[in-house]
């Protein structure tokens, strides 16, 4: 809505979404023994295998995607941001699943009050889950949607899909 806490212009307007489709997310972001045991590298700046992987890119993140659907026979993508959202609410109202203030100790990120914060990324699975069973959807790493980015969300999707028209510049969300 309008008038949550930290809203951005970007993130409007509200609008309704019926996802059509069922989809799944990981429980975790991807850590980096995963991305490992796929792409045989890791461009992580903080190391542990248990830690999520970052510094990739979108198109790093297709790459990673080409290569596990190819190794497990699977056909994974990334969610629109419409499911990332819906994922990340996990049927609350509030700016995160756990209310509308970022509170102490509930992500990794600057001020949250975890050990991590202004350190280093966080292990995955660090932070309690939301009610979906999902873990650190709020700090720690940015996540990657198939989205891309536009200046506001009139005119996207109301049946869950990505919005990927003019994505020109290749910018993503």
């Amino acid at each position: 809505p309008a008038n949550e806490p930290g809203r951005s212009d970007d993130e409007g307007p509200q609008h309704q979404v019926c996802i059509e489709a069922p989809f799944y997310l990981g429980k975790t972001e991807v850590t980096q023994a995963q991305w490992e045991a796929v792409m045989g590298s890791n461009p992580s700046k903080f190391k542990g295998a248990n830690l999520p992987v970052e510094w990739v890119s979108w198109d790093d993140i297709q790459e990673f995607i080409r290569k596990l659907n190819a190794q497990t026979g699977k056909q994974y993508q990334l969610p629109s941001e419409a499911e990332w959202e819906y994922a990340a609410r996990a049927g609350s109202t509030t700016a995160y699943s756990w209310g509308n203030s970022i509170g102490n100790n509930n992500a990794n990120c600057d001020g949250c009050g975890s050990q991590w914060d202004n350190k280093t990324t966080a292990p995955v699975g660090s932070f309690a889950a939301n009610a979906f069973g999902l873990h650190d959807l709020h700090g720690n790493v940015w996540e990657w949607v198939q989205d891309c980015w536009h200046g506001n969300y009139g005119g996207a999707p109301t049946d869950g899909s990505a919005l990927v028209t003019s994505c020109s510049d290749n910018r993503r969300v």
